[in-house]
Protein backbone atom coordinates (compact mmCIF):
# COMPACT_ATOMS: atom_id res chain seq x y z
CA UNK A 1 0.00 0.00 0.00
CA UNK A 2 1.36 3.44 -0.90
CA UNK A 3 1.48 6.35 1.51
CA UNK A 4 -1.09 8.10 -0.69
CA UNK A 5 -3.52 5.19 -0.42
CA UNK A 6 -3.07 5.01 3.35
CA UNK A 7 -3.64 8.74 3.78
CA UNK A 8 -6.77 8.84 1.64
CA UNK A 9 -8.37 5.43 2.17
CA UNK A 10 -7.31 4.46 5.70
CA UNK A 11 -7.00 7.84 7.43
CA UNK A 12 -9.57 9.84 5.45
CA UNK A 13 -7.10 12.64 4.70
CA UNK A 14 -8.37 13.45 1.22
CA UNK A 15 -6.58 16.78 0.78
CA UNK A 16 -3.70 14.90 -0.82
CA UNK A 17 -4.80 14.14 -4.39
CA UNK A 18 -4.23 11.14 -6.62
CA UNK A 19 -3.37 12.50 -10.05
CA UNK A 20 -1.16 10.35 -12.22
CA UNK A 21 -0.29 7.63 -9.67
CA UNK A 22 3.18 7.49 -11.30
CA UNK A 23 5.08 10.26 -9.51
CA UNK A 24 4.87 12.62 -12.47
CA UNK A 25 2.33 15.31 -11.54
CA UNK A 26 3.07 16.26 -7.92
CA UNK A 27 -0.60 16.39 -6.86
CA UNK A 28 0.15 13.91 -4.06
CA UNK A 29 3.07 15.84 -2.55
CA UNK A 30 3.40 15.58 1.23
CA UNK A 31 6.25 16.17 3.67
CA UNK A 32 8.03 13.27 5.35
CA UNK A 33 10.35 14.42 8.12
CA UNK A 34 10.24 17.89 6.57
CA UNK A 35 11.19 16.81 3.04
CA UNK A 36 8.73 16.80 0.15
CA UNK A 37 7.92 13.51 -1.54
CA UNK A 38 5.32 12.26 -3.99
CA UNK A 39 3.26 9.96 -1.79
CA UNK A 40 2.04 7.78 -4.67
CA UNK A 41 5.58 6.41 -5.01
CA UNK A 42 6.29 5.80 -1.32
CA UNK A 43 5.32 2.62 0.48
CA UNK A 44 3.50 3.33 3.73
CA UNK A 45 5.43 0.57 5.52
CA UNK A 46 8.65 2.52 4.89
CA UNK A 47 7.29 5.58 6.72
CA UNK A 48 7.01 4.01 10.18
CA UNK A 49 8.28 6.38 12.85
CA UNK A 50 8.51 9.32 10.46
CA UNK A 51 6.69 12.64 10.76
CA UNK A 52 4.21 12.97 7.88
CA UNK A 53 2.64 16.35 7.12
CA UNK A 54 -0.28 16.77 4.73
CA UNK A 55 -2.14 19.86 3.54
CA UNK A 56 -4.62 19.38 6.38
CA UNK A 57 -1.90 20.19 8.93
CA UNK A 58 -0.81 23.54 7.50
CA UNK A 59 -3.49 25.76 9.00
CA UNK A 60 -3.06 26.68 12.66
CA UNK A 61 -5.93 27.66 14.96
CA UNK A 62 -8.19 28.47 12.03
CA UNK A 63 -5.54 30.57 10.28
CA UNK A 64 -4.35 29.57 6.83
CA UNK A 65 -0.65 29.01 6.27
CA UNK A 66 0.89 32.13 4.64
CA UNK A 67 1.31 30.25 1.34
CA UNK A 68 -2.33 29.15 1.40
CA UNK A 69 -3.33 32.80 1.89
CA UNK A 70 -1.02 33.87 -0.94
CA UNK A 71 -2.63 31.29 -3.26
CA UNK A 72 -6.04 32.83 -2.52
CA UNK A 73 -4.72 36.39 -2.96
CA UNK A 74 -3.00 35.60 -6.28
CA UNK A 75 -5.67 33.26 -7.71
CA UNK A 76 -3.13 30.44 -7.74
CA UNK A 77 -5.74 27.87 -8.72
CA UNK A 78 -8.77 27.30 -10.92
CA UNK A 79 -10.05 23.74 -10.61
CA UNK A 80 -8.00 23.23 -7.43
CA UNK A 81 -6.96 19.65 -8.10
CA UNK A 82 -3.22 20.36 -8.01
CA UNK A 83 -3.41 23.01 -5.30
CA UNK A 84 -2.58 20.90 -2.25
CA UNK A 85 0.48 19.44 -3.98
CA UNK A 86 1.56 22.87 -5.22
CA UNK A 87 1.24 24.35 -1.74
CA UNK A 88 3.07 21.46 -0.07
CA UNK A 89 5.90 21.79 -2.61
CA UNK A 90 5.99 25.56 -2.16
CA UNK A 91 6.21 25.32 1.62
CA UNK A 92 9.05 22.79 1.36
CA UNK A 93 10.77 24.83 -1.34
CA UNK A 94 10.86 27.89 0.91
CA UNK A 95 12.32 25.79 3.74
CA UNK A 96 14.92 24.36 1.33
CA UNK A 97 15.92 27.90 0.36
CA UNK A 98 16.17 28.89 4.04
CA UNK A 99 18.48 25.90 4.54
CA UNK A 100 20.73 27.20 1.74
CA UNK A 101 20.01 24.52 -0.84
CA UNK A 102 20.74 25.60 -4.44
CA UNK A 103 18.75 24.31 -7.41
CA UNK A 104 19.51 23.61 -11.07
CA UNK A 105 18.63 27.26 -11.76
CA UNK A 106 20.98 28.71 -9.13
CA UNK A 107 23.52 30.89 -10.91
CA UNK A 108 26.25 30.89 -8.25
CA UNK A 109 26.50 27.67 -6.26
CA UNK A 110 29.77 28.75 -4.62
CA UNK A 111 27.97 31.01 -2.14
CA UNK A 112 25.25 30.12 0.34
CA UNK A 113 21.74 30.34 -1.11
CA UNK A 114 19.08 32.32 0.77
CA UNK A 115 15.36 33.01 0.49
CA UNK A 116 16.24 36.42 -0.95
CA UNK A 117 17.75 34.61 -3.95
CA UNK A 118 14.39 33.11 -4.95
CA UNK A 119 13.79 34.71 -8.34
CA UNK A 120 10.81 33.70 -10.46
CA UNK A 121 13.14 31.54 -12.57
CA UNK A 122 14.42 29.84 -9.42
CA UNK A 123 10.86 29.28 -8.13
CA UNK A 124 9.72 27.82 -11.46
CA UNK A 125 12.65 25.38 -11.43
CA UNK A 126 12.02 24.34 -7.84
CA UNK A 127 8.29 23.86 -8.52
CA UNK A 128 8.77 22.03 -11.83
CA UNK A 129 7.69 18.69 -10.36
CA UNK A 130 4.15 20.00 -9.90
CA UNK A 131 1.86 20.19 -12.91
CA UNK A 132 -1.26 22.36 -13.29
CA UNK A 133 -3.80 21.42 -15.94
CA UNK A 134 -5.32 24.91 -15.76
CA UNK A 135 -1.93 26.58 -16.44
CA UNK A 136 -2.02 28.86 -13.40
CA UNK A 137 1.79 28.87 -13.28
CA UNK A 138 2.32 32.67 -13.26
CA UNK A 139 -0.12 33.04 -10.36
CA UNK A 140 1.43 30.09 -8.50
CA UNK A 141 4.91 31.58 -8.88
CA UNK A 142 3.64 34.98 -7.67
CA UNK A 143 2.02 33.34 -4.63
CA UNK A 144 5.18 31.42 -3.73
CA UNK A 145 7.32 34.54 -4.24
CA UNK A 146 5.07 36.54 -1.91
CA UNK A 147 5.10 33.85 0.79
CA UNK A 148 8.89 33.52 0.51
CA UNK A 149 9.37 37.27 0.96
CA UNK A 150 7.14 37.25 4.03
CA UNK A 151 8.81 34.21 5.60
Amino acid sequence: MTLLEALREELGLTGTKKGCDRGECGACTVHVDGRRIVSCMALVVMQEGKRITTIEALERNGQLHPLQSAFVEHDGFQCGFCTSGQIMSGVAMIEEAKAGWPSAATLDVTRRFSVGDLTKVEIRERMSGNLCRCACYPNIVDAVAQAAKRS
